[in-house]
């Protein structure tokens, strides 16, 4: 079959959805206009731990307007099955299907009114009584025991402890971390309608079909009599990976009311109900020889979890196959404590080892005198040390070396507090991104219409990743049609399955899958072609004709050929579709992983400890790039990102109650336009044809990994004080 020419993929094309959201036209979950809708409104618990004594309801069922207040006293019985959509160990929240309070915050009730006005004031009036039990929110002080995480255990390779005893150089550092939230822009928000025993949702979520399994079992229903709409999001960064308490009470009360119901959570409950990246504690012990070589590392960590489900994440990775390191062991240990269920968050689990690995890199580099990107180098593997499996591609020494050429980095003075700027001290750090090629399986379904245009669907999701785009290139070139025909369809639970769009995925899952769709349907209309006696290309090895502009002609003589539109008029065809798929090999033979070489500069005002950024560059190996501006908003977006985790967020609890005391974004902060500096992102050539059907690698994920630990560097270059915190706040420089 001869290659079809690349005019879409790899060029930098404006987002196909960009019209839409810039004039107010893409509609958002709570967007949508649905005749007869009524509002529901949460009462959230006020402790977090106990059970509810007594709820007074009379004064908020009083107030005009009020349809209904349900509660665990007066909810039906829900159905609840099992499916295999749960993500962590353990027993889901069951909405008011008991008295017993698990979390601050926890919905033991809802107002439904016939505007949000009456259900918010109604909702103020519902007077809750409890038996508050000694809670535990506190990582750093809890009574409860740790135990391992779910499908994450112990790992070793040779003899960590023997090899520590023996090394030239011998360090032990601890690092906590704080909890963040994801803080997108739209807010968690669902309308439910049933239409006799079928329920619609139109729900902000990053996974329709788990939505649509999990209500399947929350109400003992088939999964194909619930239907999910999720058009558009407004960003997410995880927390729409599960499926929260509030999507089953809007279907719930919708049910209860007969009425459609619109639930949108506060910017505080979504502090509370919709999950977090977990606070840690993580020890790290490694042993080097004096020339800078790894013999030795351990890992001890702890995070948390709640007290009804074992949440975990992928941390284990980054320890085991950065770097040739011939002893390792790791011990990780999860927390139940009195909060919601922790959830993944942009470059999970990672983004932390990450910090803690190249932080302690750039102690080891400064303690033996050699230059931090050197010593990387000197502890590159030329296989994966966890697997002994090759790498499909691994370019770290290219990140590094065009990033190092590209930021100036050779133009630093490595000595610690030696570069000021009037009164800010001026430092520059590196460090090493890397993330996992994480796949599933993926269908998609894609239609050609006699006028010569296509829509192709996967029942996926735009979390504003810009997936309507890159589709559309993908089957823009596997078709030879230019993207303007082609409309790409998403967020809809009735069209081919697809994963969830988390995990760096979509494009390698999904993207695979769109391109095997249009592979078929193109070589179904050129099949058409050279079998028809009447058409130019009768007679022709179909491996000999390419597409290009929605005309199939000979490879080698453009002049013989036709376009989609006259075969199929002259054939009386309407419309020719195909279905495809894609499903990753359940043993891949090598190891694949996105890289990064990640380089920052910062200022820190040497009397106050404020710190600013003044230039980051990533250095990207991604495989190949589909969308470079797509990719640079990934990227800028992921460095924003890490500025954030290292030096402004932060949630804080009280653990007196578990309530958060900065759940807004006027205490919680997170970077604005004025501390955004100079970004720049470079990919490198190449594809990794190992890895997928496309060529692609991880970079959503990515881009995170790596950040924070270069900001800490590049803190330390500056002012001579390693902080092992995030956030990184000026008291700890003072």
């Amino acid at each position: 079959m001869s290659p079809q020419p690349q005019a879409a993929v790899g060029a930098p094309l404006s987002r196909v959805d960009g019209r839409l959201k810039v004039t107010g036209q893409a509609t958002y979950a709570a967007e949508h206009d649905i005749d007869g809708v009524v509002h529901a409104v949460v009462v959230d618990s006020s402790i977090s731990r106990g059970r509810i004594t007594g709820m007074d309801t009379r004064d908020a069922e009083a107030q005009r307007g009020v349809l209904k207040v349900i509660s665990h006293r007066n909810a039906p019985e829900l159905a609840y099955r099992e499916f295999q959509g749960i993500p962590f160990p353990g027993e889901r929240i069951h909405v008011f299907q008991d008295d017993r309070v698990r979390f601050f915050g926890q919905p033991v009730a809802v107002v439904v009114a016939t505007t949000l006005e009456a259900a918010e004031h109604a909702a103020s009036l519902v007077k809750v009584t409890y038996d508050a039990e000694k809670a535990s929110t506190d990582l750093t002080d809890a009574p409860a025991e740790a135990g391992p995480p779910p499908f994450a255990r112990p790992y070793s390779r040779g003899d960590a402890e023997k090899a520590l005893g023996s090394a030239d150089v011998r360090m032990e550092m601890t690092y906590h971390f704080s909890r963040n939230h994801h803080n997108p822009m739209e807010l968690h928000s669902t309308i439910a309608r049933w239409e006799g025993n079928k329920l619609t949702l139109w729900d902000k979520t990053q996974h329709v079909i788990g939505v649509q399994n999990e209500l399947a079992s929350v109400f003992g229903i088939p999964p194909e009599d619930v239907r999910v709409l999720t058009p558009f999001i407004g960003g997410a960064f995880g927390n729409g990976l599960r499926r929260w308490p509030n999507i089953t009470i809007a279907a719930l009360a919708a049910r209860e009311v007969k009425r459609p119901v619109k639930l949108v959570l506060t910017r505080r409950q979504m502090y509370f109900s919709v999950g977090f990246r977990p606070a840690y504690e993580y020890k790290l012990r490694l042993g080097s020889s004096r020339r800078g070589r790894l013999t030795a590392m351990t890992h001890d960590f702890k995070y948390e979890t709640s007290s009804y489900e074992q949440f975990w994440e992928a941390n284990l990775a980054l320890g085991q196959m950065l770097y040739a390191v011939p002893n390792v062991s790791q011990t990780p240990q999860i927390v139940p404590l009195d909060v919601v269920t922790p959830i993944w968050m942009r470059g999970p689990g990672y983004s932390t080892a990450a910090f803690v690995i190249e932080s302690a890199m750039d102690e080891l580099a400064y303690k033996l005198g050699i230059d931090p990107i050197e010593l990387r180098l000197r502890n590159e593997p030329g296989e994966d040390p966890s697997t002994q499996q090759p790498f499909s591609t691994r370019r770290l020494r290219e990140c590094f070396r065009v990033g190092a050429r590209e930021f100036g980095w050779h133009r630093r003075n490595p000595r610690p507090r030696s570069t000021r700027d009037g009164d800010w001290l001026i430092g520059t750090g590196v460090a090493t991104g890397c993330y996992d090629l994480f796949q599933s399986e993926a269908h998609a379904h894609a239609r050609l219409d006699a006028d010569g245009t296509v829509v192709v669907q996967s029942a996926t999701h735009d979390v504003g990743t810009g997936t309507y785009t890159s589709m559309s290139q993908v089957a823009a070139d596997a078709l030879g049609l230019a993207v303007r025909h082609v409309t790409f369809q998403l967020g809809d639970s009735r069209m081919p399955p697809a994963p969830p769009q988390g995990a760096s995925q979509t494009m390698a899952s999904v993207g695979s899958a769109v391109q095997d769709t249009c592979d078929k349907l193109r070589q179904q209309a050129i099949k058409l072609a050279v079998e028809d006696e009447r058409s130019p290309l009768h007679g022709v090895d179909a491996d000999d004709v390419q597409v290009r502009g929605g005309r199939m002609h000979v490879k080698g003589s453009p002049a013989r050929g036709e376009t989609y539109r006259q075969l199929l008029a002259r054939n009386n065809r309407t419309h020719l579709e195909a279905r495809g798929s894609y499903t990753p090999e359940e043993e891949s033979r090598f190891s694949m992983y996105g890289y990064s070489a990640v380089f920052a500069e910062v200022a820190v005002d040497a009397r106050l400890g404020l710190v600013r950024m003044r230039r980051m560059l990533g250095v990207y190996d991604a495989g190949r790039i589909i969308s470079p501006k797509l990719a640079d908003s990934q990227a800028l977006g992921g460095m924003i990102g890490g500025m954030g985790q290292a030096l402004l967020e932060h949630t804080i609890t009280d653990h007196r109650d578990g309530r958060i005391v900065n759940a807004n974004f006027a205490d919680y902060l997170v970077p604005t336009h004025a501390d955004i500096p100079e970004l720049k992102a470079i990919y490198l050539d190449g594809e990794d044809y190992r890895a997928d059907p496309i060529g692609v690698k991880s970079l959503g994920e990515l881009v995170m990994v790596g950040v924070a630990p270069a900001i800490a560097n590049a803190v330390f270059h500056a002012t001579g004080r390693r902080v092992r915190e995030l956030p990184i706040t000026p008291e700890a420089l003072l």
